[in-house]
């Protein structure tokens, strides 16, 4: 299961962003059923956030979404987000592994 969530930082957030955002990697790397989680920022939009995830089931998605850690990351960006987060969720077909 792969997850694509874009976020945007307010004008003037995108470093407070960026370190909550940075802050969650070592925390989500440590969930068992994880198996990528990697941020991204869009070179011409330093306030455009993606996180590309993977998971080995939905359930390890539900897992994940339900850790305090999780809750504890929209806690801190909530204020700093400009709209709602996109996220999408996608099946794996093919591809190199």
């Amino acid at each position: 299961m792969v997850v694509i969530a874009v976020l945007r930082a307010q004008a003037g957030k995108e470093k407070e962003m960026e370190d909550a955002l940075r802050a969650m990697i070592p925390k989500v790397q440590a969930e068992e059923e994880t198996i990528a989680y990697i941020l991204h920022r869009a070179p011409n939009e330093p306030g455009k956030f993606l996180f590309y995830e993977k998971y080995r089931n939905k359930a390890a998605f539900d897992i994940h979404s339900s850790t305090p850690h999780f809750q504890e990351l929209f806690g801190k960006i909530g204020p700093l987000l400009e709209g709602q987060p996109i996220v999408e969720i996608y099946e794996e077909l093919a591809g190199k592994k």
